[in-house]
């Protein structure tokens, strides 16, 4: 499966058991295709809003078991059978698209707070969705996966800043930018300096405790699952690494993982289990 766009969804890769394949591609389609409508293309705020409204209007429908509008039928046909099939809590879904009417209105967050409470309806909904498929709902295994997935959300903002800031969206929280002498004119001319590597590497910092405090749900989960959660663990402290070496300049250019990232991602994983 592609997540070039929606990056932050796990992959339903062979590691996934194939019973619950289905179930997670339903997924990545409905918030990829509401990622779309929220931020893809030149439309307006407010016609974007309207898409996203009447999107919530054929989700409930799908979550009454009734037609929708048909207009994005390829999403909601298969995304009914998997909700009926596994009873997927039709609030995590609802939550993703709160995040993504916040997405449209473009909203700048005034501290890591409001970062976290974005994360809350952007991430970890995914986690909690993937979780339901294996049966998992102790409240430290949803504690520990809201963590993997708020950090996840907060690391591709801070891999992200050479693309997101020259399209006006922000997602750095405001309160921190006087630390390091920067203002929110600064957003708006993202000059590689001093101030903002210093503020990189604050965040950084912070995702990266973010990561760590809910790494030991990988070691927790069994078989494929935790296999899973390992990888993604390990590729996220692999981006922030990567932020690390090119000394936090990330406002002047993108990191990016590759092919040559594998065996030491794998490695990685492995040591984590061992």
């Amino acid at each position: 499966m592609s997540v070039e766009h929606y990056e932050n969804f796990p992959v339903a890769s062979w590691l996934c058991p194939a019973p619950l394949r289905p179930a997670v591609v339903a997924i990545y389609h409905f918030a990829r295709t509401a990622d779309d409508l929220a931020d893809e293309g030149d439309a307006p705020p407010a016609q974007r809003l309207e898409a996203l409204a009447q999107y919530r209007d054929d989700l409930q429908a799908a979550v009454d078991g009734r037609p929708g509008s048909g207009r994005w039928a390829r999403v909601f046909g298969p995304l009914q059978a998997e909700m009926q099939r596994h009873a997927l809590p039709p609030r995590w879904l609802h939550a993703l698209l709160d995040a993504f009417e916040q997405d449209a209105r473009n909203p700048l967050p005034t501290d890591r707070a409001a970062l976290l409470d974005y994360c809350a309806r952007s991430a970890n909904p995914i986690g909690r969705l993937l979780l339901h498929l294996y049966r998992v709902g102790d409240a430290a295994s949803l504690q520990q996966s809201d963590a993997i997935c708020s950090a996840l959300q907060l690391i591709n903002f801070w891999q992200d800043l050479s693309v997101d800031l020259p399209r006006g969206r922000v997602y750095v929280p405001l309160d921190a930018l006087p630390r390091h002498g920067l203002s929110i004119e600064h957003l708006h001319h993202s000059v590689d300096g001093p101030g903002w590597r210093a503020l990189v590497r604050e965040l950084v910092d912070w995702a990266a405790a973010l990561m760590h405090e809910g790494a030991p749900l990988a070691l927790r989960m069994p078989g494929r699952l935790g296999w899973e959660l390992r990888l993604v663990v390990q590729g996220g402290l692999r981006i922030l690494e990567k932020i690390s070496a090119m000394d936090y300049s990330t406002v002047r250019q993108r990191p990016v993982l590759g092919r040559r990232d594998a065996p030491l991602l794998l490695w990685r994983a492995w040591r984590m289990a061992a």
